[in-house]
């Protein structure tokens, strides 16, 4: 295991769910159910996710490394793109979605891991990671992921809006979007270096 490789992903999920809709959705999860059952639904939510997103990027390992650097590039690129679009007006934050109470701890943990879960699929950390994963150890991918993913998700249960009364929700994902760009162009010199 990398504790380098740990780390960037650790700060690349990061950054990049902060101000992302699964982060909102275990905020407002968390003003309905008890914090302990919305922090373990959504973290088992965030670690299915995580497998499928490394089980991914395991097989886009398996292309030729010149293709490889080249699709991982594009990728990165393209997150950043979409990034940076995103938050050239400011960071919308999503509507809440509509939960009723429930009345046992299994459900609120089932209503969390479900939400989270869909929420999670197709989204750019889920594709981050398995890019992330076809370059790097996917122990250690697995490790950054999954830990930033549980952080971001227990400052969320624990009153994540606080955080952004202090830093500008646009400047998070600002900074997501220039990491990007910088593993970008990594990936693409490596393609061309060959």
């Amino acid at each position: 295991m990398s504790l380098a490789v740990i780390a960037t992903t650790f700060a690349l999920i990061f950054l990049a769910e902060l101000p992302d809709k699964t982060a909102i959705a275990s905020l407002v999860l968390a003003t309905r159910y008890p914090g302990r059952y919305v922090f373990l639904g959504a973290a088992g939510g965030f670690t299915c996710q995580v497998a499928l997103a490394v089980a991914a990027g395991s097989l886009l390992a398996l292309l030729p490394h010149r293709i490889l650097e080249a699709v991982v590039a594009g990728l990165f690129l393209l997150g950043a793109g979409l990034m940076l679009w995103h938050s050239r007006g400011g960071v919308e934050q999503e509507e809440e979605p509509e939960v009723k109470p429930v009345s046992s701890p299994r459900r609120a943990i089932l209503v969390s891991f479900t939400v989270i879960t869909v929420a999670e699929f197709g989204d750019l950390t889920q594709i981050v990671t398995a890019n992330l994963a076809a370059k790097y150890d996917w122990l250690s991918v697995s490790v950054g992921a999954l830990a930033a993913l549980w952080a971001v998700a227990a400052l969320a249960v624990l009153g994540g809006q606080a955080l952004l009364r202090w830093v500008p929700l646009t400047l998070v994902v600002r900074a997501a979007a220039m990491i990007m760009l910088v593993l970008a162009g990594v990936s693409l010199y490596s393609a061309i270096r060959g």
